[in-house]
């Protein structure tokens, strides 16, 4: 398939579904006006951390056998996350540049900026290139990799970088961690597929739960981006420029000098790399009292952004057939 081909068929099949979901949310409260949008996010985001992604991370942890090509996805992506914070680190708190920035505002864009939504935009990106089992690597690289580092090295910026005051009770992170009942579900589906007790019916049923995910948050994801305020400013792209340029291509970089050559897996990667900036970055810039409106803004206009840089990223060769 020659890249026109392939191009057409990716705006088909991914960004216009993808797009219409973040339109629907954009839309709603203008059509219902009564919608109070902060409790509709709250009750949405909600039933998926309660319901829907435990449902489909437990099927895909129960029916997938744990191997090194599985286990690189989210080593070079946590590698590739790792330093482009470092160039984020620098570029926000080392160089002078936007001065007038705070410590707050640093902190939500440096969040942004290191963790991709890795699953909701990753994972349909991935069975397009890889097919239905490729899934598998959006979990793993959330379970491994996204969750543990953001809500330790996450948490650190968040309360350290973001907020000096040494008088801040630091979190229990990993009390936070152990409620979160995706950790769980997918520990559960890790353990019956290590000991042979995977139940087909129980597997397809989570499966046909989980599948609501990712419209859900899609969904959630257009009520979030403030399209009234997308104005551009020089920090908010050149902090989308890194995670959206720069990080896919640490991993394409990086990948063949760990691994001989690009595989799948690699490829795979490479991909879960050009996602834009994780939902995750907002919450914990609410929970911390960090720059709220600066994370919205990024995880707006990377999101826009990755229609045109994901393009890009396949004219280049990043991402190809093993």
């Amino acid at each position: 398939m020659n890249y026109a081909s392939q191009l057409v068929d990716l705006m088909v099949q991914v960004m216009l579904p993808l797009s219409l979901l973040v339109a629907a949310g954009a839309l709603w409260p203008r059509f219902f006006a009564d919608t109070d949008v902060e409790q509709m996010r709250s009750n949405l985001n909600r039933l998926v951390m309660y319901l829907f992604y435990p449902c489909i991370l437990f099927a895909v942890a129960s029916t997938t056998p744990v191997d090194r090509d599985l286990l690189s996805v989210p080593l070079l992506v946590g590698i590739a996350s790792l330093v482009s914070g470092g160039i984020l680190y620098v570029m926000l708190y080392r160089l002078p540049l936007w001065r007038h920035l705070t410590d707050q505002t640093r902190a939500a864009l440096m969040l942004g900026g290191m963790f991709g939504n890795t699953f909701n935009i990753g994972a349909p990106v991935l069975v397009f290139f890889f097919g239905a089992g490729a899934m598998r690597y959006a979990v793993f690289n959330d379970m491994l990799m996204t969750m543990p580092v953001v809500w330790t090295l996450g948490v650190w910026i968040a309360t350290r970088l973001g907020s000096r005051d040494s008088a801040t009770k630091q979190p229990a992170v990993l009390g936070v961690m152990l409620t979160m009942p995706p950790i769980w579900a997918f520990l559960l589906g890790f353990a019956c597929q290590q000991l042979g007790l995977t139940y087909e019916p129980l597997v397809n049923a989570t499966r046909f739960i989980g599948q609501a995910t990712i419209p859900v948050i899609l969904f959630v994801l257009g009520m979030t981006i403030p399209w009234r305020n997308l104005v551009p400013r020089g920090e908010i792209l050149a902090v989308a420029g890194i995670k959206l340029l720069m990080t896919p291509f640490i991993v394409w970089l990086i990948a063949p000098q760990i691994y001989a050559g690009m595989g799948e897996a690699q490829y795979a990667a490479v991909v879960e790399g050009t996602t834009p900036a994780m939902m995750t970055a907002l919450l914990l810039a609410d929970r911390f009292k960090l720059d709220a409106g600066a994370a919205a803004l990024l995880i707006g206009w990377t999101t826009i952004l990755f229609w045109i840089t994901l393009p890009l990223i396949m004219a280049l060769g990043w991402i190809g057939k093993a």
